[in-house]
């Protein structure tokens, strides 16, 4: 969440920075107006408090008659006070509802526009691949080796489940494998964190209340599936104040994800591109305030390295202010060229929250040189999202005789294997 103080001292600007990323500037004014209401009854409240002190003092030195008078004064106003922390506590909540409702300040080298026009191509690695026959879409292609089956996933759990078969399981666990492997080798370190957290974790990165809706949940123990191991990486020091020489803190996890795909409907129902289910493996930093943008250049070198050391042509996408998400203060993403589909597939976002996210989990440092404790900068970013990365192995490697050959950086996890086929499944 943001600071409070820096919207009630620079109302009219921040007003004008929410605006580049869709936020009216009534809800500002919202914010502002409930601040000012819990403000002014904590500042009654506080005069009824000290009232109340002052006259209790006095009573011990009344005359009984005069102090029986006074004690009839004292319970009313032992009940203004009750009313008072009542009406505070509604007006505290209104306002810290409001607070949460607030989305991310862009840094100010993140290109404004609306949706994705100002998104752009910031590099290139790598060619897409040329085939000398019509290279098939995953959806065929796994189908013919028998390595994805559509048919009973959606009889076991419904549209958008599938099952990986033999070859296809083992390929996507290589690829696991492959990433936790390189993410050690980066500084990583790495956690095997619980996939059901609760409510306060889940706010703690933003998640909560914004996207609710896009989350499954166990609404009689308070459990929250993960939508990314994001949170309860970011949230591993939560309410800790952390000594800066530990700074920065980088962690990464392999889970499955768990979102309602509602914000898709109707879109790529083929394949295994959008699922309510899939695997990942998370990048989160946590870092001193002086470096999280150079930070953030590393975090996207990182997811990189994974096109790389699998030989897929990538690209590398600044996005603006329209195509942010809310609690990114910028973003870019990384997308991977899958020819079966014909299209680019996002495999990584990678964001600096700034403060936004440690400031609703507190999580802080000592900071040596100003004495304080201070919130951490909190970054993160997939290092890859499958099943996309495995989309764009199997439709890369693809050969004209329906084989898939395997890369070389997953040969060892496989046993040497070098390619799948039918009879290798």
């Amino acid at each position: 969440m943001l600071d409070i103080r820096l919207i009630r001292d620079n109302p009219d600007k921040i007003k004008a920075e929410l605006a580049k990323v869709s936020f009216p500037p009534q809800e500002v004014d919202r914010l502002l107006a409930a601040d000012e209401r819990r403000r002014k009854l904590q500042h009654e409240l506080d005069e009824l408090r000290a009232r109340r002190t002052r006259e209790s003092r006095e009573l011990g030195r009344m005359e009984p008659a005069e102090r029986e008078s006074r004690r009839a004064q004292m319970r009313a106003l032992g009940e203004q006070i009750a009313e008072g922390e009542r009406e505070l506590t509604r007006a505290e909540a209104e306002f810290n509802r409001l607070m949460l409702l607030v989305p991310n300040l862009p840094r100010p080298w993140v290109p404004a526009g609306e949706g994705e026009s100002a998104n752009s191509v910031v590099r290139r690695e790598g060619e897409p691949k040329q085939f000398d026959f019509t290279p098939l879409p995953h959806w065929e292609l796994g189908e013919k080796l028998g390595i994805i089956d559509f048919e009973r996933g959606v009889k076991l759990a419904g549209s958008r489940f599938y099952f990986l078969v033999g070859m296809g399981a083992r390929l996507e666990r290589a690829l696991i494998a492959m990433m936790l492997d390189l993410k050690r080798e980066q500084g990583y370190l790495e956690l095997a964190p619980p996939l059901m957290v609760n409510t306060e974790t889940v706010t703690g990165t933003a998640h909560l209340p914004k996207f609710a809706d896009t989350m499954y949940r166990d609404i009689e123990e308070d459990y929250w599936f993960v939508p990314t191991a994001e949170v309860p990486l970011t949230n591993f020091y939560a309410r800790e104040i952390l000594d800066s020489a530990r700074l920065p803190i980088y962690l990464t996890a392999y889970t499955p994800c768990f979102r309602r795909e509602k914000m898709s409907a109707g879109r790529d129902v083929r394949g295994i591109k959008r699922g309510h289910q899939f695997d990942k493996v998370e990048m989160v930093k946590l870092v001193h305030p002086e470096t999280s943008d150079a930070e953030l250049e590393s975090l996207v070198e990182n997811a990189c390295e994974v096109c790389r050391r699998l030989g897929l042509a990538f690209r590398v996408i600044r996005m603006g202010t329209g195509d942010l998400g809310f609690a990114a203060a910028a973003k870019y993403d990384v997308e991977v060229w899958a020819p079966g589909c014909a299209e680019w597939l996002e495999v990584s976002s990678c964001s600096n929250c700034w403060d936004f996210q440690a400031r609703r989990a507190q999580i802080r440092f000592r900071n040596e040189k100003t004495g304080r404790n201070e919130f951490v900068h909190t970054l993160n970013g997939s290092g890859l999202g499958l099943p996309r990365t495995l989309i764009a192995v199997l439709e890369n490697y693809q050969q004209a005789d329906g084989s898939v050959a395997i890369p070389q950086a997953l040969r060892p996890y496989l046993s040497g294997l070098e390619s799948i086929s039918i009879a290798s499944r």
